[in-house]
């Protein structure tokens, strides 16, 4: 959509830009909520050199003209890895209309770059009218500043979802999707599906170790069943129908990821947590891959396999080099493999694969609820909390902390009350060991530039992204400088979430003395039934 002020040649007027377009966008997911039953979500990306990004920044803000406000949607940003890289030379950035810049939508890398200084230099030439030059660093507070205020735009990086992409033989990622681990190709053709399903990876480990052929069988029946959906499904649209079975993306994630932390006994601010996320994603994603070419040998191969980058014999861990290549600089990561990748690029080129994509993490919040383990790859958010959503309000418990404080002989009365007056922190317990307080930190206890590193390493081996919030307990600017920077750098593709602490807190109290120990510890269930009144 071209930019506000773009001369519409039809009429002689000006154009009002994309912000209009996005509050009828969000109307509509106002309105359209399954009958009451489920809210409308949308999520829009809008490119860093975009004439109206300062605007669409300010989106979700609280103050303002209201008609140019979109409270009930998601924002996003799509960045250029041109512009990260003018943020940390301190160099000016140009913005543009899509009117005069056509071809920048759908460009990556090089060739983007290429093409955007060429913009830059008629701009300079005053061949082109309609452009602003900024500050880069300008630009990037105020989107660190925003995301900070309002949680919006998330920031993502165009680049690398292009450059890794297995697809960019037919076709472009313009953007993601509500939450920021599908990286599909979009057109007047094409609207990306993306059928998803986690693996419960706590009970995959055994002895201290993921059970590899335990995995293999639950990877390969899902991929299976993943495959059938995409035939079986109900679609929409023609333009959705078209994508889906012209590629057959799935996308296989994980679930429990800090309950193996738990288990193995793992701090997730660590080096091995930090190994685990590499090696426990190292071995979905192969068997992803190996089950992709065994329903190819059985079901045929995917109908635009020809040319992708499986079908150059490049896997996903080694189209790293693709974003080096565009960047011109190294990307700072390691490059370990402990699995025979050779055998299964072997399997590709013999047979294909049945799937344009295999792999991306996606959020599950709910059925990970519902199954008893922690959400997809977050820390714990907290070790006591009540979660709310509309079928009502439910106490999630730390099972494996009550597991170590009833072996430690400290789950009584005074560590249930503790517990709650410290919102699920141990940090403040002093009875608590530091290497339990350690173990089971909550998300806003642990440095961010952990949740990097572990994503960072898992990113390597995922042909598409991963769903990643971000805990900030005392955000600074310096602070989310530092860690949006580091993501870029070590390679992610998105980034979801920027989550912080109100300001304030409610004062606790209760009606009791819960100063006082009882002779022993009672007998607690909230942990096997959250319903038990006297646990309430």
């Amino acid at each position: 959509v071209r930019a506000l002020g773009s001369r519409i040649k039809g009429t002689n007027g000006q154009s009002q830009g994309v912000i209009p377009f996005l509050k009828v966008v969000n109307d509509t997911a106002v309105a359209v909520n399954q009958g009451g039953k489920r809210k409308g979500a949308v999520c829009a990306y809008l490119e860093t050199w975009h004439l109206d990004i300062e605007e669409f920044l300010e989106l979700r803000k609280n103050t303002g003209d209201e008609r140019r406000r979109t409270h009930d949607m998601n924002t996003a940003n799509w960045i250029p890895d041109l512009f990260m890289q003018r943020v940390i030379a301190g160099a000016e950035w140009t913005l543009f209309s899509p009117v005069d810049t056509p071809d920048l939508h759908d460009k990556a890398g090089a060739e983007f770059k290429a093409a955007y200084e060429a913009y830059e230099a008629k701009a300079a030439a005053g061949q082109l009218k309609l452009h602003k030059k900024i500050p880069a660093v300008q630009l990037w507070r105020k989107m660190l500043t925003m995301l900070f205020e309002t949680g919006h735009p998330w920031i993502t990086f165009k680049d690398a979802c292009n450059l890794r992409s297995p697809q960019q033989h037919v076709g472009v990622v313009h953007g993601s999707n509500l939450c920021t681990e599908i990286t599909l190709n979009t057109s007047d053709s094409e609207t990306a599906v993306c059928n998803l399903g986690s693996v419960n990876l706590l009970r995959h480990l055994k002895d201290g170790e993921l059970d590899r052929e335990k995995l293999a069988r639950t990877v390969s029946t899902a991929l299976r069943m993943l495959d059938n959906v995409v035939d079986i499904n109900f679609y929409a649209t023609p333009k959705a129908r078209n994508a889906n079975l012209r590629h057959r993306p799935v996308g296989m994630g994980i679930m429990g990821f800090a309950d193996c932390l738990y288990q193995l006994g793992i701090p997730y601010a660590s080096p091995q947590a930090v190994e685990f996320a590499d090696r426990s994603m190292e071995a979905v994603c192969y068997q992803a891959y190996w089950a992709s070419t065994e329903l190819a040998k059985e079901r045929g191969r995917y109908s635009s396999f020809t040319g992708s980058l499986w079908d150059q014999g490049i896997l996903p861990h080694e189209s790293i080099r693709l974003i080096e290549e565009g960047r011109g600089e190294a990307v700072d990561l390691n490059r370990e493999a402990r699995l025979d990748w050779a055998a299964l690029k072997d399997r590709i080129a013999r047979y294909g694969m049945r799937n344009s994509n295999c792999v991306a993490i996606a959020p599950t919040a709910t059925i990970s609820n519902i199954v008893g383990v922690s959400a997809s790859i977050e820390p714990a958010y907290q070790n006591l909390y009540v979660k709310s959503n509309l079928s009502g309000e439910f106490t999630v418990v730390n099972e494996a902390l009550v597991r170590d404080l009833k072996a430690l002989a400290l789950w009584d009365e005074v560590m249930v009350a503790d517990l709650k007056y410290f919102d699920g922190s141990l940090a403040r317990i002093d009875r608590v060991p530091d290497e339990l307080k350690a173990r089971y930190a909550t998300a806003f206890e642990i440095d961010p530039v952990w949740l990097i590193e572990a994503a960072a390493r898992r990113q390597k081996w995922i042909d598409q992204a991963q769903s990643l919030n971000l805990y900030l307990a005392l955000p600074s600017g310096k602070k989310l400088d530092e860690i949006y920077k580091l993501a870029w750098k070590r390679g992610l593709k998105t980034t979801y979430y920027l989550r912080t602490l109100g300001a304030s807190q409610a004062e606790k109290a209760s009606g009791r003395d819960d100063s006082v120990v009882p002779d022993e510890a009672p007998k607690f269930c909230a942990i096997d039934n959250p319903t038990c009144e006297a646990c309430q």
